[in-house]
């Protein structure tokens, strides 16, 4: 299978920190062919939040086209030539041989010069089952017991996934947690919709283990890397209203 697609998010940085899925875009590596529209949580974002449309995509309506990586994800990856790409790529558990479109999918492209961040479309197989990859968010925002125990992971460790319902910034979570119920970080917030319910009420069998820690010096942001597996039932993940493209 060579069509990947992944989404971009925004925040809004200058009120009230909220996360919006923006855009869409869809990879042909046989070609290769990039395609990138926006979607409707970008209309979202701006009545909400006053995005404005991207230098790069200058129209909320337009379908934009090309043989190469668009520059606002080209930017986000580290070149191949760089002394310290074969570290890079194996902080992502990845090849050297790994394409942009890999790498952005498990490293998200987040930099701290901007509110963008890259993350994966959620697909689920026609058996029900689906498999994703992301780093843990929001440990460094805990308490020093639960970083050392975080330190104390080892890769292929099962992981315990729990909704928490009260958090301050988005109501709902997904936590993460160890075996022995130790909470050490989130889920990305993309993946809240769609597995929220279904661990709420039974509605699909997930399951996470830890596949890497990464030590200092690796980014805080890719400490561990955690692996997803599972099935959902009758439910496709990411179709709802916000990842609709406004150009079929």
């Amino acid at each position: 299978m060579t069509a990947k697609t992944l989404f971009l998010a925004w925040q809004d940085q200058a009120a009230s920190r909220r996360w919006f899925p923006i855009g869409r875009l869809d990879a042909d590596m046989s070609r290769p062919l990039y395609r990138f529209r926006y979607i409707r949580g970008a209309e979202d974002a701006r009545l909400q939040a006053g995005f404005p449309p991207l230098d790069d995509f200058p129209e909320f309506a337009g379908d934009y086209r090309s043989g190469e990586l668009f520059p606002l994800f080209k930017n986000r990856v580290m070149t191949p030539g760089r002394p310290d790409f074969e570290d890079y790529v194996k902080q992502l558990d990845l090849s050297t041989g790994a394409d942009p479109i890999e790498i952005l999918a498990v490293g998200g492209g987040a930099r701290a010069t901007d509110a963008f961040e890259v993350f994966p479309k959620l697909v689920r197989q026609s058996d029900g089952t689906l498999k994703c990859r992301f780093f843990l968010h929001g440990w460094s925002h805990l308490s020093p017991h639960a970083q050392r125990r975080l330190e104390r992971i080892e890769p292929g460790a099962s992981l315990n996934l729990a909704l928490e319902l009260t958090n301050p910034t988005t109501n709902i979570a997904l936590q993460v947690q160890t075996i022995d119920y130790v909470m050490i970080g989130w889920a990305p917030r993309y993946l809240v919709r769609d597995l929220a319910t279904p661990i709420a009420n039974g509605g699909g069998h997930l399951e996470a283990r830890a596949v890497r820690l990464n030590p200092i010096p690796a980014p805080s942001k890719q400490r561990l890397l955690v692996e997803l597996s599972g099935a959902l039932v009758d439910r496709e993940p990411m179709t709802s209203a916000e990842f609709e493209p406004f150009v079929e």
